[in-house]
């Protein structure tokens, strides 16, 4: 791979030691130890790799797997010995992607492999993959050319390609609508789903955290529209912060903080569920793209439906002026003496015809953002990197959210009513109505620039938290 031909002249044996792929190794070794110590640090093995056409993002994976004495170094020992075993894991990879048998892998069985996964491609892009590692052009990647193409990749199985695409729980922008990403049952069994959804929950927490205030300002813009004197952004916190102190400013961010485990937890759960029901029998397989939409959207609902009455107290916590409420305890007294139950599921339709617009432009946008990228760069790393991970999640994330934003301000406007003094009980469609007469259509979208102007910092955080949580609970290591 890093010279035409040095590895198909290596093929007569491939089990036990090759005297002639040991001796490439140790030429190899001799190149990529610049400073001719006996040693490669990650240094020399990145600019070496990368002098050979290679330029895998995570040399730092290799010399951490391969150092044996915890040098931080490489010696000829320790770096044949790495591309030994990582070459065993390589083997079985292969022999498990290989259906048939045959010693050969195909575009049908690329495709499935990935589709198994969770990762739906296309024949042509599976084709587009299979032709990054087809050196003979033969249409097929036998064992020799799968082992070329991944020797130095520190990839231990198929999982981590798809794994880079897994998205619904690494970025919040402030609401969880969007669907569920799929999980292997090896993933499941593991513990690696939990501590996934963990580390995403975490990253949330922090992310609506610190951007509270503008979510609050929102809220305000959403219910008080034209009437309210917080009409910019700067004049509504300075407004805020003038009436209840600068912990004003966090008001409600408690409980919507509290609110995402349960929601998290309950979503997955039922959207495996759901999942379960829709394949049946084929307990093999995974949905396709429009089904894993109703998958998603009905687990959304389900989550919706349990955790609603902690969406009508964040809108009233957050809309609460100083002494109005001691805690959320005392909130929720409040609206059941004084307004019965069905108070907590106020707005409670247009949230639900919220989720569809939102998860289903969600899952469009980033499926072909997705697809767009792996039909284009299908040679080298499987890892997208960051900035296409978190550019892609947040293009569809944004979509999503402005596709349905006009219900969420319906939404929130009914969740209020009873908290605005003297303000009529309005149906979902005398809402609408009522605020295009009065604001025009642009009334539907009022608060958008402070929710807008959220995106960037909450992504960056809770992309920044997640990396670091994956880190602190072992996932991906």
């Amino acid at each position: 791979m890093w010279r035409s031909g040095c590895w198909t002249r290596a093929r007569c044996q491939d089990s036990g030691v090759d005297p002639e792929r040991e001796r490439l190794w140790a030429e190899l070794f001799e190149q990529l130890d610049l400073n001719k110590n006996g040693l490669i640090d990650v240094n020399e093995l990145r600019v070496g790799l990368a002098a050979r056409g290679l330029s895998w993002s995570s040399v730092e994976e290799i010399v951490r797997a391969g150092d044996i004495n915890l040098d931080g170094q490489l010696d000829f020992e320790e770096f044949t010995e790495y591309l030994r075993s990582h070459e065993k894991r390589l083997k079985l990879m292969f022999r498990s992607l290989d259906r048939n048998n045959d010693g050969q892998l195909d575009v049908g069985e690329i495709q499935q492999s990935l589709h198994n996964l969770g990762v739906d491609v296309t024949l042509e892009q599976a084709a587009k993959i299979l032709q990054s590692m087809d050196k003979d052009h033969s249409l097929t990647i036998d064992w020799f050319e799968w082992r070329d193409h991944f020797l130095f990749n520190p990839l231990h199985n198929m999982e981590e390609i798809a794994q880079y695409w897994k998205h619904s729980v690494m970025l919040d922008i402030g609401e969880l609508l969007t669907v569920p990403d799929e999980f292997s049952e090896k993933e499941k069994q593991s513990g690696y789903v939990w501590r996934q959804l963990m580390a995403g929950a975490v990253a949330g927490s922090v992310s609506r955290t610190g951007t509270a205030p503008l979510d609050r300002l929102k809220v305000f813009l959403q219910v008080h529209g034209q009437s309210s004197d917080k009409g910019t952004v700067w004049r509504g916190l300075h407004a805020m912060v003038k009436e209840g102190g600068l912990t004003a400013l966090w008001r409600g961010n408690g409980i919507n903080v509290l609110k995402i485990a349960p929601e998290t937890a309950i979503k997955f759960l039922a959207y495996e569920q759901i999942k379960c029901l829709m394949r049946g029998r084929n307990e093999g397989g995974t949905l396709k793209v429009q089904e894993r939409f109703v998958a998603g959207s009905l687990a959304g609902a389900t989550a919706q439906t349990v955790i609603y009455p902690m969406e009508v107290l964040k809108t009233r916590l957050t809309l609460r002026k100083t002494g109005q409420y001691s805690s959320v305890a005392h909130c929720a007294k409040q609206i059941l003496q004084k307004e019965g139950v069905l108070a907590f599921y106020k707005g409670y339709l247009p949230n639900m015809l919220g989720i569809i617009p939102y998860a289903g432009i969600d899952l469009a946008v980033y499926e072909t953002l997705k697809n767009a990228w792996l039909q284009r760069h299908t040679e080298g790393s499987p890892d997208p990197g960051v900035l296409v991970l978190v550019g892609c999640g947040t293009v569809s994330s944004t979509c999503g959210q402005l596709a349905s934003y006009p219900l969420a301000l319906i939404r929130t406007r009914m969740q209020a009513q009873a908290s605005v003094k003297g303000a009529p009980q309005l149906s979902m469609l005398t809402l609408f109505r009522s605020i295009v007469a009065q604001e025009g259509v642009v009334g539907l979208y009022r608060g958008i620039a402070p929710n807008f102007l959220k995106v960037i910092p909450a992504v960056s955080i809770s992309y920044v938290v997640y990396e670091h949580m994956r880190k602190v609970l072992g996932v991906g290591t």
